[in-house]
């Protein structure tokens, strides 16, 4: 691998620019890889345009906003979407069937070696496929991006995994079990209207030996033992498949339909990264309004802030087809695939 120099040498000196040179070489080969790869099997690329009503409506993200003027000085409030999704799945409204899209996309108080506000999303959907397809999917272009990147290994900061073996799947359930003692489902309902139980994962996660506070909730509490004991542990040897996260977490996926405590969403994980976000798709508008809406109320209570709902989006729900549907973070991919230090040295111009 290309020895860099250190910084804070500016990314656009001759020096650093050619040390990065090679990854944006194999950059730009698993991009044409994975291009030929959809085209192969039937997909259409599309663009879906950054400028949106609504960037998304999960509490925890957060958005770049500007106003739109009109040519009669009108002012409309827009967001740069935060993923295609909601266009995306309009598409699929409209009639596509199998598409994807090397967006680019924006996240605000975003920063680090895995983040950026500005970074692209490979995102692709599939109409009338199970969730479990995109699993295959991902497992065959892990393999494709090494090989377009002339590595065999998958790597990030001395941890590795093999990009051929077939990932492992792990539900959220069981890796609680397993790394931190918890029985998560005791703290769910068979009712997703209904609140998790705080307090029966407060008094687990306590015994277990977690810092719990009388103001943490259960999505609080949810989310310390998930990055503190689960996540790093994930993606060693082999890719993991971490699947079946609990309905309230997971506001764009349909319940499982053996356990509705649980809905058809996996992460993918290599070397501890998290690489892509999938769902078995919600189609049901009335419930995905819920869903936004209890989504903005805690954004509102924890940030100070929400964002609209994004009214043509619900309409098109209603017309759309059963799909799965998926988000690669195709920075994160290349820097597993060249063992890269971070985003910075995969980017051709980094964002700060």
């Amino acid at each position: 691998m290309p020895t860099l120099p250190p910084a804070p040498s500016p990314w656009w000196g001759a020096e650093r620019h050619r040390a990065r040179r090679p990854f944006l070489a194999a950059r730009g080969r698993i991009k044409a890889a994975l291009r030929g790869w959809f085209e192969a099997r039937g997909f259409t690329e599309v663009e879906c345009p950054a400028l949106q009503v609504s960037p998304g409506n999960e509490a925890h993200l957060h958005a770049f906003a500007t106003d739109l003027v009109g040519p009669d000085l009108t002012v409309a409030r827009r967001y740069l979407h935060t993923s295609p999704e909601f266009t995306a799945k309009k598409l699929l409204a409209a009639g596509e069937t199998a598409i994807f899209d090397f967006a680019r996309v924006f996240r605000n108080r975003e920063g680090g070696p895995l983040h950026s506000p500005e970074f692209t999303l490979l995102e692709w959907y599939r109409a009338g496929a199970p969730y479990e397809t995109l699993m295959d999917d991902c497992a065959a272009l892990l393999a494709l991006a090494t090989e377009a990147a002339g590595t065999t290994t998958l790597s990030w900061r001395g941890r590795t995994a093999d990009p051929f073996a077939e990932p492992e799947r792990l539900t959220v359930a069981d890796a609680f079990a397993r790394f931190a003692g918890i029985d998560l489902l005791a703290t769910l309902s068979d009712d997703p209207t209904a609140a998790p139980d705080r307090d029966g994962l407060a008094a687990q996660a306590a015994t277990r030996g977690y810092r719990v506070v009388v103001d943490d909730s259960w999505t609080d509490i949810y989310s310390r033992v998930l990055v503190q004991d689960v996540e790093p542990r994930l993606g060693f040897g082999r890719a993991t498949v971490l699947c079946e996260y609990p309905v309230c977490e997971a506001a764009l996926s349909r319940p499982v339909a053996r356990d509705p405590r649980v809905a058809e969403r996996f992460e993918l994980y290599a070397c501890g990264v998290e690489l892509a976000n999938a769902f078995g798709e919600l189609t049901d508008p009335v419930e995905q309004r819920r869903r936004f809406e209890e989504e903005m109320a805690i954004k509102e209570a924890v940030y100070g802030d929400r964002y609209p709902i994004d009214e043509d989006f619900l309409a098109a729900l209603g017309q759309m087809p059963a799909a799965s549907g998926i988000a690669m973070g195709f920075e994160r991919l290349v820097i597993v695939a060249m063992g890269a230090r971070g985003i910075d040295d995969v980017v051709w111009a980094p964002v700060r």
